[in-house]
């Protein structure tokens, strides 16, 4: 079973047209600053909010804003916050959740996470409907969050794009720049998308919407 994004530029390109629920999916910034994680976090939110359920959430430090997770459709009364000492235990309480078969995901926060460690979350939530949603902090270091492997399915970056112009003046709706930098049985690929809206949806950018697709294009410009 997958969950796609509803998002047919996006969605095609996917190796299961959608992200499988069963699967473990991890993201990081495209930033190596500690802001750089809201869109993250946001765009996480809104994967958990489409497949129907309660949420919990794991952290190691309070850093979570319902009313902004609210916005990208996770509502308060389905999110359950649990803070961890370390990333063993966050990871440990993890693959504990993604057992109960009762939630609808199970959304980490961590800096490391080993390859095992990633397989134990991949097989917890095999065969379930719960989906496993890693959120990769930058380590103090600056080394790239998503250099080590990983048995995730599919790992992305995400980033802020400018905003939506508006025909006065103000800020439009948010946009992010969405790579998928791997995933299995599929090739990477990139897209700037608006952000999720209070279903937890995201949208093509209104200036995409008739442009070719830039894979697409890419491909062609390869095979010739």
């Amino acid at each position: 079973m997958s969950l796609p994004f509803g998002i047919a530029r996006l969605d095609t390109h996917l190796a299961d047209s959608g992200l499988r629920v069963d699967a473990l999916h991890e993201a990081a910034a495209m930033g190596m600053d500690w802001g750089d994680d809201a869109p993250v976090s946001l765009f996480l939110a809104g994967i958990a909010a489409r497949n129907p359920g309660p949420v919990l959430w794991l952290v190691r430090r309070r850093d979570l804003f319902a009313p902004a997770l609210s916005q990208a459709g996770l509502a308060p009364e389905r999110l359950i916050h649990a803070e961890a000492r370390d990333d063993a235990e966050l990871l440990a309480c993890m693959e504990d959740a993604l057992r109960h078969r009762g939630l609808a995901a199970v959304v980490g926060d961590v800096r490391k996470a080993s390859l095992t460690a990633t397989r134990r979350l991949q097989l917890a939530a095999e065969g379930g409907t719960t989906l496993a949603l890693l959120r990769r902090s930058p380590a103090r270091t600056g080394e790239d969050p998503l250099a080590a492997p990983s048995a995730a399915l599919t790992r992305w970056r995400i980033g802020p794009a400018p905003s939506a112009p508006l025909p006065v003046a103000g800020v439009g709706r948010a946009r992010w720049q969405v790579e998928l930098v791997r995933q299995r049985g599929g090739n990477p690929f990139e897209l700037m998308v608006e952000a999720c809206d209070e279903t937890g949806r995201c949208a093509l950018a209104a200036e995409l919407v008739d442009r070719p697709d830039t894979a697409r294009r890419a491909n062609s410009r390869a095979a010739a």
